[in-house]
């Protein structure tokens, strides 16, 4: 196999729309601002690989927190709108656009630690395997590596956004036939102590510089399960 395409499936990070979770302790324009420069970070080290990058993209970069930087940065690379009901749908249409017959690695843009590293392990991996999982640390994926486009087909069947969604996808190809290896874990970035640890383990990323900058301005919020201060 010579280079995969890179796939990121990414969305705009418009106030209001963009890490929802997270907003609820940073606010929408503080939520949007991380998703930027995740976005950007996710970038870079889509670049470094030296891989045909495709982005799969979801909303308006004209509504979104440094959307003129994004589009610049997003130049060099193919962009096509995302198609399908469903977010499941989504990405097999997206896998089935990248496709250039040489496999396709996808991401997303929530783990803005990954480097380019992490991502030739991916495309190692699919050398001798149909798919190759990278699992996250919720339960779910950060990546996912398919020789062909039609292993991808399997996700329309997986429930996405739970705890056992990498378990399922997982599942979904081994009963479709595929031999899958398994990539290393990374950890998705979704509530504010997510964000925390990131900002802990990769600070020299734009996100985890954004976070530094938000958790020295902020005033404690209560949390909403116990009233606690955090």
């Amino acid at each position: 196999m010579r280079s995969p395409t890179l796939l990121v499936v990414a969305k705009a990070p418009e106030p209001g729309r963009a890490k929802t979770r997270l907003a609820a302790r940073t606010g929408a324009e503080g939520a949007a601002t991380f998703a930027a420069a995740a976005f950007l970070d996710t970038l870079d080290a889509a670049a470094a690989t030296g891989w045909p990058v495709v982005l799969a993209m979801a909303g308006d970069l004209d509504h979104a927190v440094q959307g003129a930087e994004i589009a610049a940065a997003c130049a060099p690379h193919r962009t096509a709108r995302q198609r399908g009901d469903t977010f499941a749908e989504r990405l097999v249409h997206a896998h089935a656009d990248a496709d250039a017959g040489e496999g396709v690695v996808q991401i997303g843009t929530d783990t803005p630690q990954v480097t380019s590293a992490d991502l030739v392990r991916v495309a190692d991996l699919l050398v001798d395997s149909d798919a190759v999982l990278g699992h996250a640390e919720d339960g779910g994926w950060w990546a996912l590596g398919v020789r062909e486009p039609r292993w991808a087909r399997v996700l329309v069947d997986v429930p996405m956004s739970r705890p056992d969604t990498g378990a399922r996808t997982y599942e979904a190809l081994v009963s479709a036939g595929a031999r899958v290896a398994e990539a290393g874990r990374l950890a998705d970035v979704d509530t504010w102590e997510d964000a925390l640890e990131l900002a802990r383990t990769a600070p020299g990323t734009r996100a985890a510089r954004v976070v530094q900058r938000i958790a020295s301005q902020r005033e404690p919020v209560p949390s909403r399960d116990t009233g606690e201060v955090r």
